[in-house]
């Protein structure tokens, strides 16, 4: 009785924090104090048509639809096309819709995604899992799914990671602390996923680099919920540019060894 009376504490404990969440979390974002901005569409070309064309597709929820976030030039997907763009004629088309979960990321968008016969696909999601009470083996396996499918038949497979989610303003104190808990525990998930997928990789979303995020309120929009122009920033120059050319410098190499075979 007594190893049954601990087991079920064990079990107890992330339940009850999600649970809490959940609900501090409902109760955040319904605010009618604070403004409410809507997905913005990242998608456009840059670079010299000239150039060899590389294909980017974006999947995910409001990391890649970046309300809030002003100017849009400014947004993670954006700096990181700019960045490439003095050696390729960047394609960014973007399927994501912002509050999306893993589940409607395989439902609605791998689809269409895969229609525009991308060289790379960036995949943005996991915090409404995270914030919203998805069990964290369901996310997984989800996650995995969704992974599966991209890898079968696109070269390059970037995955975003969840980061920091304490630190949003919008939370009161103690969803600030389960949501801290949760992101860091559906990150780890991310991590153990893309190392079974020879061709995908995550970005890097947590460390001293993004102390910025809990100390500086203006990484985040009026919404005090989603990224303002400088917390874009930071995700662009921690996270999606050195995943990307870590993924580019990577594909590289296995040409190379193909045409030398």
């Amino acid at each position: 009785m007594a190893v049954l009376g601990t087991a079920w504490k064990l079990v107890r404990v992330p339940v009850a924090v999600g649970s809490v969440l959940v609900g501090q979390t409902i109760h955040a974002v319904r605010r009618s104090d604070l403004p409410y901005f809507p997905d913005q569409d990242p998608s456009g070309t840059f670079g010299d048509p000239a150039l060899p064309l590389l294909r980017i597709t974006l999947l995910g929820d409001s990391v890649v639809t970046a309300p809030g976030c002003d100017p849009l030039d400014a947004c993670w997907a954006r700096r990181t096309a700019t960045h490439l763009s003095s050696r390729f004629h960047v394609e960014l088309i973007s399927v994501a819709v912002g509050g999306s979960k893993v589940h409607d990321v395989i439902a609605n968008q791998i689809g269409p995604a895969l229609a525009t016969e991308p060289d790379m696909v960036y995949v943005a999601v996991g915090g409404n899992d995270a914030l919203r009470g998805t069990l964290l083996h369901r996310f997984e396996t989800d996650y995995e799914r969704m992974v599966a499918a991209l890898h079968e038949q696109v070269d390059i497979v970037a995955c975003s990671g969840i980061g920091d989610l304490g630190t949003i303003p919008r939370l009161p104190a103690l969803a600030s602390a389960a949501a801290r808990i949760r992101a860091r525990s559906f990150d780890k998930a991310v991590a153990r996923v893309v190392s079974r997928y020879e061709r995908a990789e995550k970005s890097v979303s947590w460390g001293p680099q993004y102390a910025g995020l809990e100390t500086d309120l203006s990484t985040f929009a009026g919404d005090q919920f989603h990224a303002s122009a400088v917390g874009h920033g930071l995700f662009a120059d921690h996270g999606s540019i050195p995943l990307t050319e870590k993924l580019l410098a990577q594909r590289q190499v296995t040409n190379a060894r193909r045409g030398s075979a």
